[in-house]
């Protein structure tokens, strides 16, 4: 039977909802796809379903193909096993956390590594019963702070994840393979455009992480990639270090006054003026040292200040400084924190020997020894110059923090890098064996010894993609599907008052079903044709059959939503254009 617009749970908008921040958004709610029901959490109404069940399918074909087998865990959790594996607190207050009548702690499960590794470690023992790959596609829970743009960022959202368990490393690394060819396979079945990018590992750990990353300009994610072929998520670019520089014939370290020098462009404004550089060349923002004093908090709430010193021509970005920093929170130190430790002068802060008291101080791969830099003397209205690394000062280690610009090399020396922004749809990660450490998994080798597992983590945004396909397949009429999860194969528009008109469209849709096609059939007897029009074109169907006026000739009307085309067929031979 065709989808009856007479009686489908159907009300579009014609009018944007004033929440929707992006497209994609906008266009979910007035197409009657999804309704808010909480902030980050969405109500899936039947054309929704039906969208998310078609990307289901071929994600589970595909997860069959690769050789993986679906189960199904609760969403709801014991506190225990993510007590063990530390997670309980890392999380922070990104996890939604409950107790039962008893006083027991529970959480909504933001991902299920825990529960898949303790799984197997209940029907498993033996090398023999290796490999094997699980997955589920389940709802997930995360407190965001600021839930936004629809689906793309919410509280509850469903995923994919699938966990990869082997008795050794050659194991894994052929599981991660596997997994990341179903997942080119499933992203091109769907009509995603993507990327692929090294990432981070974060707080899942493991050996080698890559994200799957659909281009947009509305993306959260900034990767980079080079003509050579080098791509990363930019948290992950690691900065080449240049060659390290002789000491010995280096100028010696002076402190000039430097009074009114609020900005770096202020101070290199005075460096030039009243400083000459032994080389003759004038001085840069580049040749600045800016020590930035961050403020950490451990997932047990424990707060301390770390100081990065980073070429002044450089901004931190934050989003690599939390990777650099994890599983700590990060932000910029407080004016409560500078209270706590006056013997750090702001403005003119510089690294001195023996350090301050409790502060590590890093530095960025750029300072390497024997380069000099301008930097604070540690004394209200002065700067030091010529401050030599290696020489003058010293630090606790590197962090590579300073945002990442287009222009710069790429690490592998593939080229000069070029930024773009991303929206992510797929992750995979070699865990190897942290959680299976944690837990305890372990299985007997062939020696009889007992070893532990390795694991594989592969997960896929379920509802983020079908956002990311309305992202970037719509117009301003409406959506347009891709064919692959076009909740319907066609959409007939039955456009007119006289009833052979009606009694051709239900024809035309017994026929199409007949041949295997789903339909959506608009057989409202008192909505007008223009309505009808508008909302064919909302809905997003690719494939549109007007029948009207055109049937008095014996005609229907062919309407490709992609290419706008719109022709008259012979109602007799309209199923054979159709199929």
């Amino acid at each position: 039977m065709p989808i009856r617009l007479s009686n489908l749970f159907l009300r579009t908008l014609r009018e944007d909802p004033a929440e929707a921040e992006v497209e994609s958004h906008k266009l979910l709610l007035r197409a009657g796809y999804i309704r808010r029901a909480a902030p980050g959490v969405y109500t899936w109404l039947p054309l929704g379903l039906a969208v998310k069940a078609k990307v289901e399918k071929i994600v589970r074909e595909e997860m069959a193909n690769a050789g993986a087998q679906e189960v199904f865990f609760p969403a709801l959790l014991p506190r225990e096993p993510f007590e063990v594996t530390g997670r309980w607190t890392e999380y922070g207050d990104n996890l939604f956390r409950l107790q039962d009548r008893k006083k027991a702690d529970y959480l909504l499960a933001p991902t299920h590594e825990e529960m898949f590794t303790l799984l197997v470690k209940d029907l498993y023992s033996s090398y023999k019963d290796l490999p094997v790959c699980l997955y589920q596609i389940q709802n997930k829970y995360r407190d965001e702070a600021r839930p936004r743009a629809g689906l793309l960022r919410g509280r509850e959202f469903v995923m994919k994840d699938a966990y990869s368990f082997d008795i050794d490393d050659e194991g894994l690394k052929r599981a991660y393979q596997a997994q990341r060819d179903a997942y080119e396979r499933i992203f091109t079945r769907l009509g995603v455009d993507y990327v692929i990018v090294k990432a981070d590992a974060g707080a899942m750990g493991g050996s080698a992480s890559e994200e799957f990353l659909s281009p947009s300009p509305i993306g959260e994610d900034t990767f980079v990639r080079s003509p050579g072929g080098y791509a990363a998520n930019v948290e992950a670019v690691v900065t080449p270090a240049p060659a390290a520089l002789p000491i010995e014939g280096q100028p010696a370290a002076v402190v000039h006054d430097s009074a009114n020098t609020p900005t770096i462009a202020t101070l290199v404004a005075l460096a030039n003026a009243n400083v000459k550089r032994a080389d003759g060349r004038d001085w840069t923002a580049a040749d600045t040292l800016k020590n930035v004093v961050l403020a950490l908090t451990s997932p047990e709430g424990k707060r301390s200040l770390v100081m990065v010193g980073v070429p002044g021509d450089r901004e931190v970005d934050a989003k690599r400084a939390e990777a650099a920093f994890a599983p700590n929170e990060v932000e910029q130190a407080t004016e409560e924190d500078f209270a706590k430790h006056p013997e750090l002068v702001k403005g003119y802060i510089g690294p001195k020997t023996g350090g301050f008291a409790g502060i590590k101080y890093f530095v960025d791969p750029r300072v390497v020894e024997g380069t000099a830099w301008i930097t604070g003397a540690n004394e209200k209205e002065k700067h030091v110059f010529d401050y030599v690394y290696g020489r003058d000062f010293e630090a606790d280690g590197i962090k590579d923090i300073a945002e990442v610009r287009a222009g710069d090399p790429a690490p592998d020396g593939s080229g000069p890098l070029e930024l773009a922004r991303g929206i992510e749809i797929g992750h995979v990660f070699q865990l190897g064996r942290k959680y299976a450490e944690a837990l305890d998994l372990k299985v007997l080798d062939e020696n009889g010894k007992l070893v532990t597992v390795t694991m594989g983590s592969y997960g896929i945004g379920v509802t983020r993609i079908i956002a990311v396909l309305a992202e970037a397949n719509h117009d301003e009429k409406g959506l347009i599907w891709p064919e692959s999860v076009s909740p319907a194969d066609v959409y007939i528009v039955a456009a007119g008052k006289d009833e052979h008109i009606y009694e051709a469209a239900e024809k035309l849709a017994a026929e199409l079903e007949a041949k295997g096609k789903t339909v959506i059939l608009d057989d409202r007897q008192k909505v007008s044709p223009g309505v009808k029009f508008s909302d064919a074109e909302l809905i997003g169907v690719p494939h549109i059959v007007i029948c009207g006026r055109g049937l008095e000739n014996g005609e229907v009307d062919l309407w490709d939503r992609r290419s706008g085309e719109r022709r008259a067929v012979g109602l007799d031979s309209a199923l054979q254009e159709i199929i």
